[in-house]
């Protein structure tokens, strides 16, 4: 598998350091057969050695590089490898024991395509890295750059630090792709395209970002002649599944987008259910699951609820498992969240939720307002402060670390 357009370039921005072949050829002797182990930072020799295991027809599986990975090199090592398993990715939020999603050559590249068609990559674009390699999302945006020829420059430091949006103008940056918490934190840095003028592009992805928020990014880009696209994927589909352009931005509030080109999306059972060539072969739970062939058929049971509107619109209203019940009736915790800014969890008859900073007044009024609005009696309502809500590299909230806190 290629992904690598000749024309396409990745520059360190720290170092300046920039792929070349030759970079790519070092890391290209066979070797056994079998899965590649790689942790995954944000460098050029990563990349390098990434597409050469690629090149090569080698299963890669991505790991944070800062964890251990000895525990998946026991479970996962084995030579018998079925010949269509390009990538395997954690399953987003994994701690502890997890699945792997196994993603065929054809699943990569397809989305990778779908992608760049979607937003309309072309050669001159530059994106840059926030968010890691080994997360789907981050990993999307190289594929689909290098695809298309297009340059992707590799930072390290995060948008809180002046040398990220110095690399954003020195390397004229075009499009940046940001999940939900960064956008929080853009607001509070009061991002101003204005001031980063080559910038022409934001994507979010990584779960529902607020809707006064897409209008607020939405209409920053506007006033600069940019453009904002709200994506929806998960891993299990090499990431993304569907797109909404700044051409509906306004008039589909709320919505994730139509399918990505060559998908479609139905409602069963309340369920979104994703039918296309980039939904992955199947899950990991040993090795000899590698050598698995296709066991999804192209289809694409999500776990997410949702409603398509008359134009074939997405609108994702939560997950079958974040469910909860207080006092026998069943909550939906992302109605919660969404009425509230809190993050929720079930347990033990009662919602708990943790709310970042507020004080015992502010936690018993909190309550209150909570357990009216559900309609429940207030001991049904556990409200939690805490300094900062934990999240995950991909900067989503950590669920399990809260529900371990209880």
């Amino acid at each position: 598998m290629n992904l690598l357009h000749p024309d396409a370039r990745v520059v360190d921005a720290a170092t300046g350091e920039t792929l070349t072949p030759a970079m790519i050829d070092a890391f290209s002797a066979p070797g056994e057969p079998g899965p590649v182990f790689m942790g995954m930072p944000t460098t050029v020799p990563a990349v390098a050695r990434y597409l050469a295991a690629l090149r090569l027809g080698r299963p890669v599986l991505l790991l944070d590089p800062e964890t251990d990975q000895t525990p998946l090199r026991d479970r996962y090592t084995t030579t018998d490898v079925h010949p269509d398993l390009a990538l395997l990715l954690t399953t987003s939020g994994s701690t502890g024991d997890p699945k792997l999603v196994r993603l065929s050559r054809s699943a990569v590249l397809a989305n990778a395509e779908q992608v760049a068609e979607s937003l309309g990559v072309t050669g001159d674009d530059v994106a840059i890295t926030t968010l890691p390699l080994f997360y789907s999302y981050g990993l999307s945006v190289l594929h689909s750059h290098l695809l298309r020829g297009a340059t992707v420059v590799l930072d390290r430091t995060g948008i809180m630090r002046r040398d990220f949006w110095t690399a954003v103008d020195e390397h004229r940056v075009t499009s940046m792709a940001f999940v939900p918490s960064q956008y929080e934190m853009l607001r509070r840095l009061r991002f101003d395209p204005a001031k980063h003028p080559s910038v022409r592009t934001l994507t979010q992805a990584g779960g529902r970002l607020r809707t006064d928020l897409v209008a607020d990014f939405a209409g920053r880009m506007d006033a600069v002649g940019g453009r904002m696209f709200v994506m929806y994927g998960q891993t299990e589909a090499a990431p993304r599944m569907a797109c909404l352009p700044p051409s509906h931005l306004a008039g589909k509030p709320g919505s994730v987008g139509r399918a990505m080109p060559g998908g479609a999306f139905t409602i069963e059972d309340g369920e979104v259910v994703y039918r296309g060539p980039n939904v992955m072969m199947g899950y990991a739970e040993t090795a000899a699951d590698l050598a698995r062939g296709d066991d999804q058929g192209g289809v694409l049971r999500t776990g997410d609820l949702g409603r398509l509107d008359d134009e074939g619109f997405l609108y994702i209203t939560g997950r079958l498992k974040r469910m909860g019940k207080v006092f026998g009736v069943r909550i939906n915790l992302d109605d919660v969240e969404r009425q509230f800014p809190v993050a929720a969890v079930a347990g033990d008859d009662r919602v708990h939720v943790f709310a970042e900073g507020l004080s015992a007044d502010e936690v018993r009024a909190l309550r209150t307002k909570i357990a009216e609005w559900l309609g429940a009696h207030f001991t049904g309502v556990d409200v939690r402060t805490v300094e900062v809500l934990p999240l995950l590299p991909n900067g989503k909230t950590d669920y399990r670390a809260l529900e371990a806190s209880l």
